[in-house]
């Protein structure tokens, strides 16, 4: 066995379908790594050309065209350096999820993917075809073994290239972060080196694309499943592990160990760079927030602060007749606090003359919820007319609780282009404002000790409507992440004629979901790519 080897895991944020940018990134990369670190070989994650996931971009003509370009480029122009991208591979029968390794215009190894996930986000077998055969290359006398994502979660992937006589094994990523995700990578990854018995280097993409964020946390293992190295978590990084000889073992030499981030810190990290990618890959010039002095809009607010710093937010204030002074006050130094735009614009003038308008259609009918959802539209309307003119995209500022059980209006809070909460329950909400808060007193107290309201009505408060968050919540994860059945949910202490009032508002509400805007996906279902539940259904969730 041969002395050392330094290799470079690039954790990069790249940018599904800049197959161009992308290649580029990779030389640059490259380059660094070689003359800064003098690394011998780089590593990038999964699908690295394309961007993950691609989705029916695949499908097209002119992408296919772009990557093989791209795959000239980078095996070509890199030199002095062995570079492991992934990329699709198109071939005559189909597409395949590859991997291939270059060096100086020649390619050393070329890999296909065996695990192919179909579940939750993933959909790769509507695109890719399954390899089946494992793959090592020998660089500096050291034998690696290639693996892609999945492969690491069943044994057969990583235990057939071990046997094929890997000493190491590269397995590159793109994980999507959820709040399980990270401690589920370890653990997998330690069950691979304890039946392979050698080190583990594993590279992940990092970044926002629509509604997944990749964390990074690129890590090393030693072959006893130690960490011995971690990158940073939610932003770029380069890791430079040297693996060394020693009693015909290569060892990966300790480095620089990124701590693992608590749940708060680690999700609202994931909001921070999903609205920051998102503004920023769309070429934004900034956002508009509906300030209401509730918590929600307040959390979302100081997201898009330091997603995007103060001087790309306005946020607007637009009260009515049942606006309390409480919220104006709240609202008004929330925005003070961040410093960034605030404006007040009555939605009075707007409400009363659509209920003139409608005065012949409503004669004889007692308010109800219609008015409320008046209302609702008439900021939605205000917020959708000053993004048009000013180019900056609405953020909405509901939550999972509220877009669960439909407690949103169409047209109305709802209407926007992303939704930074989507997938935070209400009692997370909370959470995450501490939080923040702790980091700096940006929200004012009151916003975190009253009690939630729409301000639609006299008097109003979210329990009025709902259960109790601390009684919803528990139930909504139940169903919507764990596909828990009436029975099983009731047994957990739940009462059962709440547990059904609830999931029959989750499921009436399902034609509202289909027309929210995209969100950050941080648990382990949101609602979006991974949940697809029929509108029109005579299923009943009752026993």
């Amino acid at each position: 066995m041969a002395g050392t080897l330094r290799v470079a895991l690039a954790q990069l944020n790249l940018v599904v379908g800049d197959v161009p940018g992308n290649a580029r990134r990779v030389l640059d990369a490259a380059a660094r790594a070689q003359s800064e670190h003098g690394a011998d070989l780089i590593a990038f994650p999964e699908l690295t050309l394309s961007g993950y996931p691609p989705e029916d971009l695949l499908f097209h003509g002119g992408f296919k065209r772009r990557i093989g370009e791209a795959i000239a480029q980078v095996r070509e122009q890199a030199r002095g350096i062995a570079v492991l991208i992934g990329f699709p591979e198109y071939t005559a029968e189909g597409i395949y999820n590859a991997a291939a390794l270059y060096r100086d215009g020649a390619c050393l190894a070329h890999y296909r993917k065996q695990v192919l996930p179909n579940y939750g986000v993933f959909d790769e077998k509507r695109y890719f075809r399954t390899g089946n055969e494992p793959c090592t290359a020998t660089l500096a006398g050291v034998t690696l073994g290639i693996t892609v994502c999945e492969d690491l979660w069943e044994a057969g992937p990583a235990e057939r290239t071990a046997t094929e006589g890997a000493r190491v094994i590269l397995n590159i990523n793109a994980s999507p972060f959820d709040t399980h995700k990270v401690a589920g990578r370890l653990d997998v990854a330690r069950a691979r080196t304890r039946t392979t018995r050698v080190p583990l280097l594993y590279v992940n993409l990092v970044g926002g694309q629509d509604e997944l964020v990749f964390d990074g946390g690129s890590f090393v293992l030693d072959r006893n499943g130690a960490i011995v190295q971690r990158a940073a978590f939610m932003a770029e990084d380069l890791l430079i592990c040297e693996l060394r000889a020693s009693n015909g073992q290569l060892v990966p030499t300790p480095g620089l160990v990124a701590p693992e981030p608590g749940t708060e810190e680690i999700v609202y990290g994931a909001l921070v760079l999903g609205v920051r990618d998102y503004i920023a890959k769309h070429n934004f010039p900034g956002v508009v927030i509906g300030l209401s002095g509730g918590i929600d809009s307040a959390l979302t607010l100081a997201i898009a602060v330091d997603a995007l710093g103060p001087e790309r937010v306005q946020a607007v204030m637009m009260p009515s007749r049942y606006t309390s002074e409480m919220s104006l006050e709240d609202a008004k130094e929330q925005a003070q606090r961040l410093g960034v735009r605030y404006d007040v614009i009555s939605i009075e003038p707007v409400f009363r003359a659509t209920l003139e308008a409608l005065a012949a259609q409503f004669a004889g009918l007692a308010p109800d919820a219609t008015e409320e959802n008046i209302q609702a539209r008439c900021r939605g309307m205000l917020l959708m007319a000053i993004s048009n003119k000013s180019g900056r995209i609405v953020l909405t500022t509901g939550n999972k609780s509220e877009m669960a059980v439909g407690y949103a209006t169409l047209y109305g809070d709802m209407a926007g282009g992303f939704a930074p909460i989507k997938d935070c329950s209400k009692t997370l909400v909370y959470r995450l404002a501490h939080y923040r808060n702790a980091r700096g007193a940006i929200i004012p107290e009151r916003v975190l000790t009253r009690a939630p309201s729409a301000e639609l009505r006299p008097d109003q408060k979210d329990s009025d409507s709902l259960p109790p968050y601390e009684i919803l919540d528990p139930i909504l994860e139940a169903f919507i992440e764990e596909d828990c059945a009436v029975d099983t949910i009731v047994a957990r202490g739940f009462d059962r004629a709440t547990v059904i009032r609830v999931l029959q508002m989750v499921k009436r509400a399902e034609y509202k979901r289909r027309q929210a805007p995209p969100g950050v996906r941080v648990s382990r279902r949101a609602f979006g790519r991974d949940w697809r539940y029929p509108i029109t259904s005579g299923y009943r969730t009752e026993p």
